[in-house]
């Protein structure tokens, strides 16, 4: 029973899987009044444990800063209560999280759509010793599904995405990228996985484990030229 429980855990890991990517980011937004269009700024932050967090910036009006007091996200649906401007909004998050469409409410309601600002490049560092492409196989019940890291260094530290060739995912964004030593450790938050490696002496491969959905894998990853 234990055996076949973890090969039907295995088989979960090889089975296909939607890339959610988070919200957790600024986004831009046009509010049309009666008085004027207001340029908006919302700003979402997620905890550790997937909650939200977010404030809201009235350009126009000089007001950075002005808390949401709860924010939602459940399947595609966000909502807002921004209770200092007697405010809600409720919005649908699009299949790539880069627009939301939504109605903002304050005494009647107004369309607002918000768009994902584009991120601040990373400052550029000198390339560490495993900088580049790393790429193994995942092998479960059967299934051989190829996975690439792409690792680089910046000045904040390490950072990575995930591609999955077979699964056509490409540029999954890393949460967390953590060295000491040889040990490496790279957390992939949007779909709940982790890997946990050595990397080899002679900086060749990196010999360690997947685990995602409640099981865990081999994955032996390889420096690429």
């Amino acid at each position: 029973m234990k055996k076949a429980a973890m090969i039907a855990a295995l088989v979960f890991l090889a089975a296909p899987i939607t890339f959610a990517k988070s919200i957790a980011a600024d986004w831009q937004g046009t509010l049309h009044t009666p008085n004027g269009d207001l340029h908006l700024v919302l700003h979402i932050t997620e905890s550790g444990d997937g909650s939200l967090k977010a404030t809201l910036d009235s350009v126009d009006q000089g007001a950075y800063g002005i808390p949401v007091d709860t924010a939602t996200l459940k399947d595609s649906k966000l909502s807002l209560d921004v209770a200092a401007v007697h405010g809600t909004y409720e919005g649908t998050v699009n299949a790539d999280a880069t627009a939301i469409a939504g109605t903002w409410t304050q005494g009647q309601p107004l369309p607002l759509d918000f768009k994902r600002a584009a991120a601040a490049p990373a400052k550029p560092a000198k390339p560490s010793d495993i900088d580049g492409a790393w790429a193994g196989s995942l092998e479960a019940g059967g299934t051989k599904l190829r996975v690439i890291f792409h690792i680089t260094n910046t000045a904040d530290g390490l950072t990575a995405t995930l591609d999955s060739p077979d699964q056509g995912a490409k540029g999954i964004p890393a949460s967390a990228v953590t060295r000491n030593g040889s040990s490496l450790q790279i957390e992939v938050k949007v779909i709940n996985g982790m890997y946990d490696g050595k990397i080899s002496s002679d900086l060749a491969t990196i010999e360690g484990t997947w685990t995602q959905g409640g099981g865990t894998v081999p994955l032996t990853l390889k420096r690429e030229k």
